[in-house]
């Protein structure tokens, strides 16, 4: 499944057809790429932050990052590549897998670099269908309150989010803009240490009642509820529930715990597969969530195929799912009894 790779017109905005608005559009303040590798442990001794969390780094220290990971490569037959470079970040994988392996319509908002970078990730993202004509092409990494315009929203369903203080004044906006016209939202709360450093305007963001999904796993949870008499899975979603119509805590291997109203499910792992690399998994586990919900389906077929889709992305490195992962996914869905999506892999 693809589409042809659009080249930067001269005012650097991407053409596109406007009359055909994607169902589901995720919000890149700034467009990201991933650098994957299999490493050995003792690189975590060497480099900021914790296992499992996100920060940003300055260019610089990025280049420094990649060299020191080249010195701890530990290969495997099974990589064509000991390195794989595709446009990252969680709402681009939730997104991408949305388009590519579901079949629906999605497309991107935001800024993306005028480099090397920022072609990849466009050729990336147009290769999988991903409706890119919404993304505007600058010599700066990162978008603007102000660029954001309300045509880009008119005729979608849904806004797709990932929390970060640093580009909160974007994320303000384009939620604004985004429930004028209509639109649903769905946050990820982006990791633990996000939550962590920042959970004040977090619970501003939530107690605006305009966040109508919210997504969050294990680690992102604790932290939610930090200093809270009541902890846990159950206690996240109901604290949740009470700004939002759906809140989904993943627990990993464990499956994931849901809220819709005053229902609440509890769903396990689907499918037995051996985790490669969990990188994604809850980015897809979203895509496949709100797959569910546009398709009209109960919360239970939601977290289903959540579940299913998150399996389908630890199956290999990285964010980006195989066709045969794809097909693996499709097998899980049979087996549930529920039918998968008609999509040309």
């Amino acid at each position: 499944m693809g589409a042809e790779f659009l080249p930067k017109p001269s005012e650097n905005d991407l053409s596109g057809d406007y009359q055909a608005a994607p169902v589901i559009l995720g919000l890149l303040p700034a467009a990201l790429v991933d650098h994957i590798a299999r490493v050995d442990l003792s690189i975590l001794s060497r480099i900021p932050g914790e296992p499992g969390g996100s920060f940003p780094v300055a260019a610089e220290e990025l280049k420094d990052l990649l060299k020191e990971v080249n010195t701890h490569i530990s290969s495997s037959p099974n990589d064509l590549s000991p390195v794989k470079t595709i446009a990252g970040g969680s709402v681009t994988n939730t997104i991408r897998g949305l388009a590519a392996g579901f079949g629906i319509s999605c497309g991107v908002i935001g800024a993306c670099g005028d480099d090397e970078q920022g072609a990849l990730f466009l050729k990336n993202m147009s290769f999988y269908g991903v409706n890119i004509s919404r993304l505007r092409v600058k010599d700066e990494h990162t978008g603007q309150a102000g660029e954001l315009k309300r045509e880009d929203f008119k005729g979608s369903k849904w806004l797709v989010v990932r929390y970060s203080i640093y580009n909160i004044e974007v994320i303000n906006a384009a939620i604004q803009i985004a429930k004028q016209e209509g639109l649903l939202i769905s946050l990820d709360l982006a990791s633990f240490e996000m939550v962590r450093k920042f959970r004040t305007p977090l619970l501003e963001l939530l107690e605006s009642g305009n966040i109508d999904l919210c997504f969050a796993n294990e680690d992102e949870a604790a932290e939610l509820l930090s200093g809270e008499q009541v902890v846990g899975p159950e206690a996240a979603v109901d604290v949740l529930g009470k700004y939002c119509q759906w809140a989904v805590v993943t627990l990993g291997p464990h499956g994931c715990i849901a809220r819709h109203k005053k229902e609440v499910v509890k769903v396990p792992a689907i499918g037995q597969t051996k985790t490669i690399d969990a990188t994604g998994a809850g980015d897809l586990f979203a895509g496949g969530f709100l797959y569910g919900l546009v398709k009209g389906m109960s919360l239970e077929e939601c977290c289903i195929i959540g579940s299913c889709s998150g399996g389908s992305v630890i199956r290999s490195l990285g964010g980006e799912v195989s066709p045969e992962n794809w097909q693996w996914m499709y097998k899980q869905f049979k087996t549930k009894g529920l039918p998968a999506p008609i999509v040309s892999l």
